[in-house]
């Protein structure tokens, strides 16, 4: 029997990408691991995951929960160094400063 630990390790995404993106998606860790393996297949899926990373840190941030804020902000932070192609081409903050 597979444990939650080797299907995150077979996913090729820390548990803290797993875990939001399952939070993201309302569904079990384990199913996020499955998901988070198909996504990492495609340069398109590597994006949707930043998206949900970010969309999570949006909800955080409404929520008023700065710890999660900044832990998501870490997970993005590592997401982003470790699939540089999921990187937009485009900071949407880049044209305020």
């Amino acid at each position: 029997m597979l444990t939650l630990e080797d299907l995150i390790s077979f996913s090729g995404m820390t548990e803290e990408e797993i875990l939001a993106i399952a939070e993201h998606e309302h569904i079990p860790e384990a199913a996020a691991c499955s998901l988070a393996e198909y996504y990492s297949q495609s340069t398109e899926g590597e994006a949707k995951v930043r998206d949900m990373i970010v969309d999570d840190i949006r909800r955080a941030q409404q929520r008023g929960d700065r710890e999660h804020v900044l832990s998501l902000l870490h997970v993005l932070h590592h997401y982003l160094r470790s699939h540089p192609t999921a990187c937009p081409s485009i900071h949407p903050w880049s044209s305020i400063f």
